[in-house]
């Protein structure tokens, strides 16, 4: 963890901030082992995903996630089950990796009954309350102050459990963060506020879009505790929820982690990522988060390279299973129309 002090133009220092990119915490060989088996399954998921996706199997929008593993691998060893996670658009990876199997995710990207929104979500709002996965939400942005609202119910209740808010840099300049951000600091919610720094929204780059080209530097607004973490290691991303998390269950309300990673295709199925360089892309393939962590496995002998190849085999094999299980699901009732849409079965503003 690097230091850096913040001053003002008066050079007044204003607080201390660090940046998360070498770990020192000693990991175990299980906790490897998970990293690689969540990190390959959405892998080996989203590539199956954009397959199906060039055969019109998988209709609308579709935002893969490869390349982006290492964060909810790295999140998933750092919380508890009873936390719960709120995200946008791009989530097949973190209902994956909360807990929503391979066929669930499958057949609600096949629009099937038996997918995990009955086939009501889609792509983009995957949502899964028996794992505390609370989507998936396509209006950017949306989901932050429901995060902090997550969180503002646990603390309400008088639980330990936080919420995890992802968000991808564009998100950054809406105006419901910040009202979030002030809020969850004035009432000390126990939220970590993720940005998902992939560099691009869309199709635009960071430095077109905000003169603050380090995002977690907008947390200084709000004396928030605010870091920048290597997303492309799970080691990074464990130490810095872990941290965030345990300051949060302490009652010192929320972080803010600019997660610094990358996405290797394009901001939907429909984009050719035309506007950055193949240098560049290659670049960040060279620190694939799927491949340092395999290196790391072999290099400490947690496993052999047959032992992760028949992972890696057994995972292909569960992936392959649930494109079978989503083209021999049944499509959803018509009578889903009105289920799940109301609260009140009574609701009186419901005519026939």
């Amino acid at each position: 963890m690097k230091q850096e002090q913040w001053t003002n133009p008066n050079n007044v220092l204003i607080s201390p901030r660090f940046t998360y990119s070498m770990s020192k915490t000693k990991f175990t060989k299980e906790q490897y082992i998970q990293w690689f088996k969540t990190m390959m399954q959405t892998r080996r998921f989203e590539e199956k995903s954009a397959q199906m996706y060039g055969q019109q199997k998988i209709k609308g929008f579709c935002h893969l996630y490869i390349g982006q593993e290492a964060l909810t691998a790295g999140m998933m060893t750092a919380i508890t089950k009873e936390d719960s996670v709120i995200t946008a658009y791009r989530d097949h990876g973190h209902a994956l990796a909360m807990g929503s199997t391979s066929n669930e995710v499958m057949a609600e990207l096949f629009g099937k009954a038996t997918g995990v929104t009955k086939g009501k979500g889609g792509s983009m709002h995957m949502f899964d309350v028996k794992n505390n996965f609370y989507g998936g939400h396509g209006i950017v942005g949306a989901q932050i102050p429901l995060g902090a609202g997550l969180a503002f119910a646990e603390k309400y209740k008088g639980t330990k459990n936080i919420n995890v808010c992802f968000f991808g840099d564009g998100a950054v300049r809406q105006g419901a963060l910040h009202e979030a951000f002030n809020m969850a600091m004035l009432w000390k919610i126990p939220v970590i506020f993720i940005c998902e720094n992939n560099e691009y929204a869309m199709g635009t780059s960071v430095s077109r879009t905000t003169n603050v080209l380090d995002i977690y530097k907008i947390g200084a607004a709000y004396e928030m505790p605010s870091f920048q973490v290597d997303g492309m290691k799970c080691e990074t991303v464990h130490d810095a929820i872990s941290e965030a998390a345990e300051r949060a269950r302490a009652g010192e309300g929320p972080t803010f982690l600019e997660i610094k990673t990358y996405r290797y295709r394009g901001h939907s199925m429909s984009d050719p990522a035309s506007y950055r360089t193949k240098d560049e892309l290659n670049s960040y393939k060279d620190i694939d988060p799927i491949e340092t962590t395999r290196k790391t496995i072999l290099e400490k002998n947690y496993a052999t390279e047959e032992e992760l190849e028949a992972i890696e085999d057994e995972i292909i094999e569960e992936v392959n299973a649930s494109v079978k299980f989503a083209e021999e699901s049944p499509l959803p009732d018509a009578s889903e129309l009105y289920t799940n849409v109301y609260v009140e079965d009574d609701y009186p503003f419901i005519f026939d």
